[in-house]
């Protein structure tokens, strides 16, 4: 989607970089019901410290119930209706619903009967590090 001019950085002469326009979600959204499932857009300029990403969810389809153990999660739903579901059931959401994961909690995304477009930002994973040869034990049970 659209980027400032020629979608190159940009940056000022103390080489600083300048707010932009990154992507014309309306424009996204004009798709309506021909917008394929999954990410339309994901935030990929360097040195960035965050992650976000904008999502269809197909009429009907999910985004399975999972546990985030290290990130908070907003998520704005931008178009359509869906259900949040929780540990402790089902909460609807519509277009404007600006809505908090926590980490750790449990969730998952239920599109409703015309799908569902949602933003999500999140901090930035840490890249893969190397790791010494015992640090894979603290992920096994037990460990």
């Amino acid at each position: 989607m659209a980027a400032d001019d020629d979608g190159s950085p940009t940056r000022d002469a103390a080489d600083t970089p300048l707010p932009r326009v990154l992507c014309d979600t309306a424009e996204l959204l004009s798709l309506g019901g021909d917008a394929p499932g999954g990410a339309l857009w994901r935030l990929a300029e360097a040195g960035r410290q965050l992650d976000a990403n904008v999502v269809r969810v197909p009429p009907g389809g999910r985004v399975g119930t999972h546990t985030e153990p290290d990130l908070d999660v907003l998520l704005l739903v931008l178009d359509g209706e869906a259900a949040l579901v929780r540990a402790d059931g089902e909460r609807p959401l519509r277009a404007g619903a600006l809505t908090w994961l926590p980490h750790g909690s449990a969730r998952g995304i239920a599109a409703g009967p015309n799908g569902v477009t949602y933003l999500t930002v999140h901090r930035r994973r840490p890249g893969m590090r190397i790791q010494p040869p015992d640090a894979a034990d603290r992920l096994r049970p037990g460990g």
